[in-house]
């Protein structure tokens, strides 16, 4: 019992510095400075035909000057009709410039040699990536100038958030969904909490800028290209052992939405990707975050079969829960506040009681299994 005391005190000191981290980063209004920082915005793609109409007519709705952005797709052998929707697109927009290359691999990391070959041919001083099945905003570009210019950073962070549509056809939101966007939230409030207290360890690459310059001099994603996923994770960790300057755009205006996930099976799969580079963090902060997660969720697993068991008593695993469940809710409400998913809250109940199963369930997986992506295997 004298462990799980220490693991939930170990628990809340870190909930704790989050919800700090993120209230101490203001939010950010445009300012209307002028274009001045260009754009390379890389997207790459495979099999992504259903979503690609979506994300090329965001694109064309981008509010900034045309001739201080350009846009690079990188078609990742699809096997769909994905390329003929990016060839007719043009016809339809013919003041719209995009760029279309083939993938050049040469890792075992096809996001990270997409985005490499992207940036060989790029013109202009920052990247911003997003991905194929995303919504970008109207002002995304000219917020990001803004930020650029008051602060300088040479990596940037910025919000992503699920859509969060009734099914076609009408009818309720699937439970899954509503435990995905509740899970998101997390994620996003952890991001921007522990860049905000300067212990920047995690962001998500559907919405991330930084400076071409600076990922070449910390040479890309040399270093961590035999591993599949954390083309924004990685990077970023490398610009903070260089000491550059990090923030997270906290602003409504570069929201930037995707695809919710299809199945449950499709989510579970997704967190095992996600989850399959913790192992290769090199931070002692996102050790720390990642070890006291896992255990606290654990020992709730554990705890619930021994109280089953008639081993323990329920009264100090029922605590332990309340505390992890009153901490978390706090975290997700100022988080569901800032996305305006508040609605989505009514489902917080049953998914704190899910999710320490589906947390120990995808932290074991990702570490003995192999993980699928996009038609293809990966080895852990």
């Amino acid at each position: 019992m004298f462990i799980f005391i220490i693991i939930c005190i170990c628990y809340s000191v870190l909930m704790l510095m989050l919800l700090h981290g993120w209230k101490k980063i203001q939010e950010f209004s445009s300012e209307n400075s002028p274009a001045e920082i260009r754009f390379s915005i890389i997207i790459p793609f495979r099999n992504e035909a259903e979503n690609l109409p979506i994300l090329l007519k965001s694109l064309t709705e981008i509010n900034y000057p045309n001739s201080k952005f350009e846009i690079i797709l990188v078609n990742d052998e699809s096997e769909d009709n994905s390329m003929e929707i990016i060839e007719g697109f043009p016809q339809l927009h013919s003041d719209f410039r995009i760029k279309v290359l083939d993938n050049e691999r040469t890792s075992n990391s096809p996001k990270k040699d997409a985005i490499n070959t992207a940036i060989n041919s790029a013109q202009f001083e920052y990247i911003i990536t997003t991905d194929a099945d995303c919504q970008v905003p109207e002002n995304w570009l000219k917020s990001y100038n803004d930020f650029i210019l008051k602060t300088g950073n040479k990596l940037i962070a910025a919000p992503v958030a699920p859509l969060y549509l009734p099914p076609k056809g009408g009818g309720k939101i699937p439970y899954f969904l509503n435990f995905e966007v509740l899970d998101i939230l997390c994620l996003q409030i952890s991001t921007a909490g522990a860049i905000g207290i300067s212990k920047a360890f995690m962001c998500n690459g559907a919405n991330l800028c930084y400076e071409k310059d600076a990922f070449l001099k910390v040479s890309g994603f040399a270093g961590n290209d035999n591993i599949a996923s954390g083309d924004d994770v990685f990077l970023l960790q490398k610009f903070q052992q260089e000491n550059y300057k990090i923030g997270f755009l906290k602003s409504k205006e570069v929201i930037v939405y995707t695809q919710p996930q299809q199945s449950f099976g499709d989510l579970v799969s997704q967190r095992i990707r996600w989850a399959s580079k913790a192992p290769a963090y090199k931070s002692l902060f996102s050790k720390f975050t990642g070890v006291t997660v896992l255990l606290m969720n654990l020992s709730l697993v554990i705890g619930a079969f021994l109280v089953f068991l008639q081993i323990l008593p329920y009264q100090p695993i029922l605590i332990i829960f309340l505390v992890k469940f009153n901490l978390d809710f706090i975290l997700i409400y100022s988080s569901a506040k800032f996305f305006q998913r508040e609605t989505v809250l009514r489902s917080y109940f049953w998914s704190s009681i899910f999710y320490p199963f589906f947390s120990t369930y995808v932290a074991v997986k990702s570490l003995f299994s192999d993980f699928s992506w996009k038609g293809r295997q990966f080895k852990n």
